[in-house]
């Protein structure tokens, strides 16, 4: 039954992963206003705000492919409605993915904090805080996939 509403939900967190790859996930300006750092999905860029010119930038890519990975194993738990079990494992699994990803973001984004500014922490972006909207509509899912199991079961039951 696709119609469903943890379908809505588990779409939700498919759309939210891939704005990941779009957003700006963390930046900060060093504190004589000359740089700034800024974390995408992509990569980790340094550029000089006076010339507009990159400085420096370190590929980041790991942080794309695992949210395109929890992305598509939120497609493919939304694709297997009939099996509700297995839907509530992949949705384990999504969870840890995305649970990694955001500790790799933090990482990431603490290092560059260090070498780049440590005075100051920079701000995370909205490419930080859909990963935890994602979390959440994944979270969401599985209490109604949960609540959908139970009643099933208590529907055999009084057969």
């Amino acid at each position: 039954m696709i119609q469903r509403v943890q379908t809505i939900f588990l779409f939700l967190v498919a759309v939210f992963m891939l704005m990941v790859l779009y957003f700006p996930i963390w930046t900060q300006i060093n504190p004589t206003m000359t740089e700034t750092v800024t974390l995408t999905a992509w990569s980790l860029t340094v550029t000089d705000i006076a010339e507009q010119g990159v400085v420096n930038t370190t590929s980041t890519i790991y942080i794309a492919l695992l949210s395109l990975i929890a992305a598509v194993i939120a497609i493919y738990s939304l694709s297997q409605f009939k099996n509700r079990k297995k839907q509530m494992k992949f949705n384990m699994i999504n969870s840890l993915v995305m649970v990694i990803t955001l500790g790799t973001i933090v990482f990431i984004s603490m290092n560059a904090n260090e070498e780049f500014n440590g005075q100051d922490t920079g701000a995370y972006m909205a490419g930080f805080y859909v990963i935890i909207f994602a979390m959440l509509m994944n979270i969401v899912s599985n209490r109604y996939i949960r609540k959908d199991e139970m009643l099933v079961r208590s529907v055999d039951r009084i057969r």
